[in-house]
């Protein structure tokens, strides 16, 4: 089975989330084969979830004076900070690879990321299970505790995932960052309490080039990752671009992405499949 590629380009935050959004529409609504994509953000952002509420979990003040860009996700979950990281992105219609259901799907792709990190000599597991969290350890960062089949280092988070299922197919991204720091991101994420947070985020957090002793830039993270989807999943990757459809409707999209009524109120006037 051939699926295609979207191999490796750096975008603002907004174009990400737009590009991400077009293609899980057309693939859903023309019932194309699936897509998985590599990315990074530049410049520095966060993502939150598409529940969450900006003003209460963000310090939005703190990202508007450094440039961080702030836009909300179409999936699920909790805030990402994007910075010298890399972004796999997922879209198929449900089919036998995948279970029909959120976890099980992550599983099969969790699967995927751990064989390729393998290939860089990082021995990565799933997390057995998610733990319901007291109302004092709930948070708004997405690394701070990790969901069933989600990616664990030394019992330490190494991916954060997010997915949305719509008609019959899905969109599942996640982020692996190269380094961390928890200091930065925490400033970012939390409204405030920001030391107490920054030892909990180094404590139960990782970075690919905090495991292995040769560092490694994004494009050969990559390739590694594409070889475990590829012997995982028994598929063959064929590169390709965005269809012109594809494009004209991330045009489109962007018009919400840009716009604070979405990323921080989360209005709706984007019609979505």
């Amino acid at each position: 089975m051939s699926w295609r590629l979207l191999d490796f380009q750096n975008y603002n935050i907004f174009e990400n989330m737009a590009v991400d959004e077009a293609v899980f529409q057309e693939t859903i609504k023309n019932k194309k084969q699936p897509t998985i994509r590599f990315y990074s953000s530049t410049p520095a952002a966060v993502t939150i979830g598409y529940f969450q509420d900006a003003k209460k979990e963000l310090n939005i003040e703190k990202c508007r004076a450094e440039g961080v860009d702030i836009a909300r996700r179409i999936t699920g979950g909790r805030a990402v900070f994007h910075f010298n990281e890399i972004t796999y992105s997922v879209t198929a219609k449900q089919e036998k690879l995948f279970p029909a259901d959120i976890s099980g799907t992550y599983k099969v792709i969790s699967q995927c990321l751990v064989r390729g990190l393998s290939y860089l000599g990082i021995n990565a597991g799933l997390a057995e299970e998610g733990r319901v969290l007291t109302k004092e350890e709930m948070s708004p960062c997405c690394f701070s505790t990790p969901s069933k089949n989600e990616l664990l280092v030394n019992g330490r988070k190494i991916c954060g995932s997010a997915q949305v299922r719509r008609r019959g197919g899905f969109l599942q991204h996640g982020l692996l960052l190269l380094a961390f720091s928890p200091g930065k991101t925490a400033d970012l994420l939390f409204p405030a309490g920001t030391s107490r947070r920054a030892e909990k985020l180094r404590q139960s957090m990782t970075a690919v080039n905090d495991e292995i002793a040769r560092p490694v830039d994004a494009r050969e993270v990559c390739a590694k990752l594409k070889k475990g989807f590829i012997e995982e999943l028994g598929i063959d990757l064929e590169e390709g671009a965005l269809t012109p459809e594809e494009e004209r409707l991330k045009n489109e999209l962007l018009k919400k992405y840009t716009d604070a009524n979405w990323n921080i109120e989360r209005r709706k006037y984007f019609k979505a499949v």
